[in-house]
């Protein structure tokens, strides 16, 4: 292996970094040994970085080989396709939350919150999280209960980003969203962590010093240029309720901005699929639903509409596997009902209805 310097103009993906590059920051922008995806080289380019020391040599992705390279086509080779870039997602995914961890901890200890540092972690995931939206439905099997509050914020960041995407919102208003999103937990950092990491349920004066988290988490970015002011009111208010039940201050409606409304069902969204502590895990689609129907009126209902357009537009001829294990292809999905759609079952070809069958869901869609 040969170790050069190249223009950052003529990086290309594949290509792998051969040492930490810093920019006037603790930690590295990009690690040794990184695999440059076309996220990384923007950044690269947004930080005025000239050059970059790379090992001379290209990963050869699959679909980069010619046809009369491969010979005959393996429908296996065809699915292992799907595996790879997801591994490859999720290690970038889980390096945000360790990156993220990091700065936490800090926060912990007293230091100042770095939103540049949270934005350079950030961005490049939420990017190729638009690029890719079926992966938003693999986020809580990313997710583990003993670092959890590490990775809600890394996974609300992406969702809320997501939904703003469905919603049409401008691009610039999506990262924010993502970055705000990332950013609503951060005063979690200010509470105790014998209450934040407790295994059993709270009492009521420890949930009390919880809900103070909203307040400390704008008190921590409200003096940033990064973040445009409506998205920290949205990260004051991401735990208020459109019926008045929420806090910090159980306000209403029209009180309450559509950008905080995003990160709320985010925020719900991804603690109710995700194993916790003193939770287990619950089906996204079945959260969905969930969402929909006991918390109505809660929730602005084109924001969880843009959520079930994201990650659970199912269609005919759809693989999934369902809340008992079983397996199945969809061959109908009711027009009011789309979560719920019938399912032939690969084992007998008997046909289920879910509408008719509540006691199961859809635990996700097979590739």
């Amino acid at each position: 292996m040969i170790e050069t310097y190249v223009k950052t103009s003529d990086l290309r993906p594949g290509i792998i970094t051969s040492e930490d590059i810093f920019v006037n920051t603790i930690y590295p922008i990009l690690r040794k040994d990184t695999e440059l995806f076309p996220e990384h080289i923007k950044v690269l380019n947004a930080f005025g970085i000239k050059k970059v020391k790379i090992q001379e040599r290209l990963v050869v992705k699959r679909e980069d080989v010619h046809d009369d390279e491969k010979g005959s086509v393996d429908p296996d080779d065809v699915l292992a396709k799907i595996p790879m870039k997801q591994a490859s997602l999720q290690t970038r995914y889980s390096n945000a939350v360790t990156d993220y961890k990091k700065e936490f901890l800090g926060w912990r200890a007293g230091v100042r919150p770095d939103i540049a540092k949270i934005r350079s972690i950030v961005i490049p995931l939420l990017e190729t999280f638009i690029e890719q939206k079926r992966m938003l439905t693999l986020l809580h099997d990313f997710a583990n209960a003993k670092d959890y509050t590490y990775h809600h914020s890394i996974a609300v960041g992406i969702l809320a980003s997501g939904i703003g995407g469905q919603m049409g919102l401008p691009k610039g208003q999506t990262l924010q969203l993502g970055l705000a999103g990332v950013l609503a937990d951060c005063g979690m950092a200010k509470i105790e962590a014998s209450i934040t990491e407790k295994a059993a349920f709270l009492t009521k004066d420890e949930f009390k010093e919880v809900k103070q988290h909203t307040l400390y988490s704008y008190q921590m970015i409200q003096d940033t240029s990064l973040l445009r002011q409506e998205m920290k009111l949205a990260i004051f208010q991401h735990h208020e309720r459109l019926d008045g039940s929420g806090y910090p201050r159980g306000e209403k409606m029209n009180q309450i901005s559509m950008f905080s409304q995003i990160l709320a069902v985010a925020d719900v969204f991804h603690a109710m699929t995700s194993e916790r502590v003193h939770r287990s895990k619950e089906s996204p689609f079945k959260v969905i639903e969930m969402i929909k129907e006991e918390e109505f009126g809660k929730f602005d209902i084109k924001v969880v509409q843009a959520l079930l357009d994201l990650v659970g537009n199912i269609s005919i001829g759809t693989k999934v596997l369902l809340t008992n294990g079983e397996v199945g292809e969809v061959i109908f999905v009711h027009r009011d009902a789309r979560l719920r759609p019938m399912v032939k079952r690969s084992t007998d070809g008997s046909i289920l209805d879910l509408t008719t069958n509540r006691h199961l869901a859809i635990e996700r869609v097979l590739e």
